[in-house]
């Protein structure tokens, strides 16, 4: 796999393991209040510990928040190649640590400043490029500022969470979107998709008011979404290549069958039936942790400097994710200890991609980094991964 020579400035190391060690405490945390909420037992916690009730509480605060929305703005920075842009990433990064500190409100107002912000990068990207998918992206920003801002002024969670996720799912269809614009599209596509857009905006807003609407809504412009991409996205083709190509696109596309799941889901919650855990997990894990797979060998080297090196042990923990999250969401709903063992199954996913991914980068530079003398003097950079 070969790798183009980057021209952005190298960030100091100090600096970027700032972010990793700030992203990556939202995430354990996370994955720890999630792993406790789902009746999972955790012996590595002391009982004399705050932290846990903490990050029980903020789950959906940590995941979304300061480890997704801290990555997204990494991404987003480390593509504007300006110093200022880190301000609100550092931000949203050191949000998850006062949370877990006990500082709620000032955690919730510092995400608040972190997504205005991205609002403020994503405007001066739009300035740069005004197209459909940069829009779009500035749109999903905005969302997240909406959504920061009522968890700040003390909202209920049935008005919060649509607009966080809203943030999410946003942000990966205007990727998408950007990935197919120059893919022949019928007439009426990109009007379509306008329009499910501005459905699942309304369904977060009526959400505040009301459950039964807001949430049928919301959950039926998940399911036009997913139809949508299932239609028009690239992966479709790409499917049938080979190597980190057809990785990726299988990924996308489980992606999208739980968007699809997740919004029948989303419907059915709403309407009073017990499949809340589906349409949470199923969107959050599923679609949304999916896209994290498939793009983590492409997104790593431009945020973290870190080139690996794909390989078959890729689908391991991406085979486990989907599993694991069937046996959650099928027969958690009537046995608490499937549901235990699913989440459980879901932490070890993450656990195994992230192994992966570093054992991947030490192949990396076990096959390709050359020797000391004959690296480049300047730097030492080479141009391949």
């Amino acid at each position: 796999m070969r790798a183009t020579a980057t021209t952005a400035p190298q960030r100091p190391v100090a600096g970027r393991l700032v972010f990793a060690a700030v992203a990556m405490t939202s995430l354990v945390a996370g994955i720890a209040g999630g792993l406790l909420r789902a009746g999972v037992g955790l012996p590595i916690i002391g009982s004399g510990s705050a932290w846990p009730s903490r990050a029980v509480a903020g789950h959906a605060f940590l995941m979304i928040c300061t480890f997704m929305g801290t990555v997204i703005a990494l991404e987003r920075a480390a593509a504007m190649k300006h110093r200022a842009t880190y301000a609100g990433p550092l931000a949203s990064g050191t949000a998850g640590i006062l949370m877990l500190a006990g500082a709620q409100s000032t955690a919730a107002w510092l995400v608040v400043a972190a997504s205005l912000a991205f609002v403020a990068v994503n405007v001066a990207v739009v300035r740069r490029q005004n197209a459909a998918h940069t829009v779009l992206l500035l749109t999903g920003a905005l969302a997240w500022l909406a959504g920061s801002a009522l968890y700040a002024l003390a909202a209920p969670a049935a008005a919060v969470v649509p607009w966080w996720f809203a943030f999410l799912v946003l942000t990966i269809a205007a990727e998408r979107l950007e990935m197919t614009r120059l893919m022949r599209r019928r007439q009426g596509a990109s009007h379509a998709l306008y329009a499910i857009v501005v459905a699942l905006l309304l369904g977060a807003l009526f959400s505040a008011l009301s459950d039964l609407w807001g949430g049928v809504l919301y959950g039926s412009s998940l399911v036009a979404l997913a139809a949508w991409l299932v239609t028009f996205d690239i992966a479709r083709r790409t499917v049938r290549a080979s190597g980190l190509s057809r990785y990726m696109a299988i990924c996308l596309l489980l992606g999208y069958a739980w968007l699809l799941v997740s919004g029948i889901a989303w419907v059915a919650a709403s309407s009073g039936l017990p499949f809340r855990d589906a349409a949470l997990h199923g969107l959050a894990l599923g679609f949304v942790f999916s896209m994290m797979l498939g793009h983590a060998p492409v997104i790593l080297p431009a945020i973290a400097r870190v080139k690996v090196l794909f390989g078959g042990a890729y689908y391991l923990p991406l085979t486990l994710l989907h599993a694991s999250l069937i046996v959650r969401l099928a027969m958690g709903r009537r046995d608490y200890a499937s549901l235990a063992t699913g989440a459980a199954g879901n932490a070890l996913a993450l656990a195994a991609f992230a192994a992966t991914v570093g054992a991947s980068a030490i192949a990396w530079r076990i096959k390709y980094a050359r020797p000391p003398h004959t690296k480049h003097h300047r730097h030492g950079a080479t141009s391949e991964h």
